[in-house]
């Protein structure tokens, strides 16, 4: 799937087309006359509405030079107040580059809000630098080992042992991935949170809360921010004198599978007194579970997700959770990448992310 901006279809005729041309500088799009006839926005014309030279404006949106970011972000303001659209067809003939980027995400989650909200960080920010955005699957690996058409790479969440992962890692291309990838290749940007930090002060809170027998429902992914997870569990147990219960659903399974392992948690364990889900949406998903077990969270039992969402801020009673600002993620990771791709950040580059843990409800009351 390639994600495009939306294109009109250009006048042809003799002297509009030349006049456009004189206009456009080498650098604008043909956008196709506007309802009032008057011919699209050019690059001549973003530079003038951020008041800028032509040269400057070009660069900040196509993420070349020398260009501050005060400056990047006035000039993508004043395109699109204007409704310039770069003409990329040119563009990709004059610099022998694509103009497009690819983004992988884990197929098995496409419908998960983090994902999803991902997924349009990448694009609205790859949108604002004039490129196209094309989706990889997990489920296919390019054939025959053909690498992809495009200028660069985003992976989010990338697991070891996923060989379309491997196969991109090992592309040659620029790859910027959200979270490290811990197989055998070094990605050639990083953007990361801290995990640890937010894990420690959500586990925190729920001992704060009274809970002495927290149990975490986890996920068997191999990316480093679901390791991370789970290693952080085991030694918060381990420094406040607890037992850890871990429970494991494959990546990606689905509800029943996950209500079932809580289920057992709770016949198993049942002093567990709060219980931690890693993965998106699982929180909401076991609540039938937790309630068919006679618990009511919020008060005997709290509850609490590694992955915020819109569900969870509504559910009743709302859900603490740490939010992983996954929009706001992808349009960094998909910044980096640009800036790699200028030359304006080092391969090697790792950017830190901020994170923060919501309280609420479920895990808001004290029990005597």
């Amino acid at each position: 799937m390639v994600i495009r901006r939306p294109r009109t279809t250009p006048d042809t005729s003799g002297s509009d087309r030349s006049d456009r041309s004189d206009r456009s500088g080498g650098s604008g799009g043909l956008a196709g006359p506007r309802p009032d006839d008057t011919p699209p926005p050019t690059i001549a014309d973003v530079a003038r509405e951020a008041a800028v030279s032509k040269t400057t404006a070009s660069d900040a949106l196509r993420g070349h030079g020398r260009v501050s970011g005060a400056t990047r972000d006035a000039v993508e303001a004043a395109a699109l107040r204007i409704g310039y659209s770069p003409n990329r067809n040119a563009r990709s003939l004059r610099t022998s580059v694509t103009e497009t980027v690819a983004l992988h995400i884990p197929e098995v989650l496409t419908s998960a809000e983090y994902y999803m909200s991902f997924v349009f960080g990448v694009t609205e920010q790859a949108t604002r630098a004039g490129l196209n955005v094309t989706m990889i699957s997990s489920g296919h690996l390019p054939h025959r080992g053909a690498l992809p058409q495009v200028d660069g790479l985003v992976l989010c969440d990338p697991m070891a042992g996923d060989p379309v992962v491997e196969a991109l890692m090992n592309s040659g291309l620029p790859v910027v991935t959200a979270e490290r990838y811990v197989g055998d290749r070094e990605s050639t940007g990083v953007v990361c949170s801290d995990h640890e930090t937010t894990t420690v002060e959500l586990l925190d809170h729920l001992r704060d809360m009274g809970a002495v027998r927290p149990a975490l429902l986890a996920s068997d992914s191999t990316a480093e921010r679901a390791a991370t997870v789970l290693d952080t569990y085991r030694r918060w147990c381990v420094r406040n004198g607890l037992p850890d219960t871990v429970h494991k659903a494959p990546f990606g399974s689905p509800p029943e599978v996950q209500r079932a392992e809580v289920a057992r948690m709770l016949a198993g364990s049942p002093e567990t007194d709060a219980v931690v889900c890693a993965t998106d949406g699982a929180a909401v998903t076991v609540l039938p579970e937790i309630r068919a077990a006679g618990r009511t969270v919020g008060k005997d039992l709290l509850l609490a997700s590694c992955i915020d969402s819109t569900t969870l801020r509504l559910s009743d009673p709302p859900i603490t959770a740490i939010d992983l600002r996954p929009r706001d993620m992808g349009a960094e990771c998909a910044r980096l990448l640009c800036e790699i791709l200028s030359g304006r950040s080092p391969r090697g580059t790792v950017r830190s992310f901020p994170i923060t843990l919501n309280t609420r409800a479920s895990t808001g009351l004290s029990r005597p």
